[in-house]
């Protein structure tokens, strides 16, 4: 069991690289759109934040996954990997194809799937599951809201400046903000996996409760900082270029509203989708201006892979341990 124990948490560190290499256009989409940072400088400052985030925030987002989807004491260590497995896959695909899904909502997907296969739906944890669903509510509509209002509050200040001066200055604010939207995002998203370790852990017997140790926390914020750096750049052409032409104050704005959300979020235990915070701010950021300059198509299509995350990562995750049930 050991084994199999140390194999799982491989897995789960793979979907964490997967998840940095997806996620790595949320922190710094804007700012190479707004073109204040050469993609590689945006990258290499992202990978370093995210990897401090974890440090910084407290784990409650870690104990949402590993106690609020399925019951701890019934998942065994076959079905986490199958649910791991469910999720890499459909991060994986929807990369491939550019789609900024959230990681996130694919590993409660896989996992529940997994849960469901396993276990029957009496197992899920509805408590737990209402977080993440009240998160996949809040985290556009509010992304929007604060994108737009920083947006129109920045524009109301800076009304008779010159424009190259305040493109000048919030180009310089917006390497801060990049990097603290970074952080929040380590903080939020690291934490998933960590949660999913710890999870695998318990359920092998080898801690005798879901205490976070640090080296698990290290763990996770190396792999999901390595994915960062490597980046999913067919993602990060969607997010800074597709949906709006951004201004260095517009991408300030998105990167500052939507930190402060992941921020509160990961403080509350939810684990929200770092795609949809920045997604919402930068249509956010975008409306403000005026609303002709947010490509609503490209959004659409976005929209339409997050309602799909749950339900096709959940079916993965269920045909991906049933497969491993006839081998074990």
């Amino acid at each position: 069991m050991i084994e199999i124990a140390i194999g799982a948490i491989i897995i789960a560190l793979i979907f964490d690289f997967v998840n940095g290499f997806n996620d790595s256009a949320n922190s710094v989409a804007t700012v190479i759109g707004t073109r204040v940072l050469k993609p590689l400088q945006a990258v290499s400052l992202s990978a370093i934040a995210n990897f401090v985030g974890p440090f910084i925030f407290g784990v409650a987002v870690a104990t949402t996954i590993a106690k609020g989807i399925v019951s701890p004491e019934d998942i065994t260590v076959y079905m986490i990997v199958g649910g791991l497995a469910g999720a890499i896959s459909w991060s994986t695909i929807c990369t491939y194809f550019g789609l900024p899904i959230s990681n996130s909502h694919s590993l409660v997907g896989g996992i529940m799937g997994a849960g469901i296969a396993g276990l029957g739906f009496e197992k899920l944890v509805y408590g737990g599951l209402t977080k993440v669903f009240a998160g996949i509510v809040i985290a556009p509509i509010g992304g929007i809201i604060f994108g737009f209002l920083l947006t129109g509050l920045i524009i109301t200040i800076f009304a008779n400046r010159k424009p190259a001066i305040v493109n000048k200055t919030f180009g310089r604010l917006q390497i801060i903000s990049s990097a603290w939207f970074a952080l929040t995002h380590g903080a939020n998203d690291g934490q998933k996996t960590m949660g999913i370790i710890v999870l695998i852990l318990f359920s092998a017997g080898m801690i005798p409760d879901l205490e976070m140790p640090l080296w698990v926390i290290f763990a996770a914020a190396t792999a999901m900082g390595l994915g960062t750096f490597l980046g999913g750049y067919k993602v990060i052409k969607t997010l800074g270029v597709k949906i709006t032409k951004l201004k260095p104050y517009q991408g300030f704005a998105a990167e500052t509203g939507g930190g402060l959300m992941l921020a509160i979020f990961a403080t509350l235990g939810i684990p929200a989708s770092t795609t949809h915070a920045i997604t919402g701010t930068i249509m956010g950021a975008g409306a403000a201006r005026r609303r002709r300059a947010v490509r609503w198509k490209v959004g659409k299509q976005i929209i339409f892979a997050w309602v799909i995350t749950i339900p096709g990562s959940a079916g993965l995750g269920i045909g991906f341990t049933y497969l491993i049930h006839l081998f074990v």
